[in-house]
């Protein structure tokens, strides 16, 4: 079985998170796939960032939804990186991309980017919001999907199957093999995060994962070799 990792935020390990720079730092060691996040800002662009607000990653304050694009342009995100829209980030790599999306109005708006630039086979879209994930699979035909979950029930593989999603991301420190037994029996796959280390690598493949989320461009080549 094929096991894939993907970059954190880019490499957010070495880089700062959700910029252009972790981004081709994440293509450039390899990486299967890179991970990021989308939000909405105040005009409607997919500024690229974790959190809700900005304070933790740039030298400003506030909420995101508050900003408008030309505002967010602003603020410094690290070694004086500035924060990117979804857009750039196609540009600035070639990779396959794993978007997640916090709400259904960012689902929207990623629709519509991904059905104007044909992104179905490059972009997988992700969210802990089952409503987020089954709206961006009503809109976009064919795309994949992945339901993510930090603390979960013994229903998560229904709830995946429900919102249409191919995979499931779950907390590596929480996964059980029953879990994964039960979503592979669906024919669902299973990617763990956040694997940062050798323990939590072998626990990955003794899992049977079909892949891992990291910090680190390490793990992507260790990971060859982790049985």
């Amino acid at each position: 079985m094929s096991f894939l990792t993907l970059g954190h935020r880019g490499v957010m390990g070495v880089e700062p998170e959700n910029t252009l720079r972790s981004f081709v730092r994440a293509e450039a060691s390899g990486m299967d796939a890179i991970e990021l996040d989308l939000h909405l800002s105040k005009d409607g662009a997919l500024a690229v960032m974790h959190d809700a607000d900005v304070d933790r990653t740039t030298d400003g304050t506030g909420p995101i939804a508050a900003k408008t694009l030309a505002e967010l342009r602003e603020l410094d995100a690290g070694r004086g990186e500035r924060i990117p829209v979804f857009e750039e980030v196609l540009e600035a790599v070639s990779s396959p991309l794993q978007a997640e999306i916090k709400d259904v109005a960012a689902a929207r708006a990623l629709a519509d980017v991904m059905l104007e630039r044909d992104l179905v086979g490059r972009v997988e879209v992700s969210s802990f919001h089952d409503e987020a994930v089954t709206e961006i699979a009503r809109l976009v035909p064919g795309v994949r999907t992945v339901l993510i979950a930090s603390r979960w029930g013994a229903d998560v593989v229904d709830r995946a199957k429900a919102a249409g999603a191919a995979t499931l991301a779950l907390n590596i420190r929480r996964l059980t093999l029953e879990v994964v037994e039960q979503a592979h029996s669906e024919s669902l796959k299973v990617i763990g995060w956040v694997v940062n280390t050798q323990d939590h690598l072998r626990l990955a493949r003794a899992l049977n994962l079909d892949g891992a989320t990291t910090d680190f461009p390490e793990i992507r080549r260790t990971g060859r070799f982790t049985a």
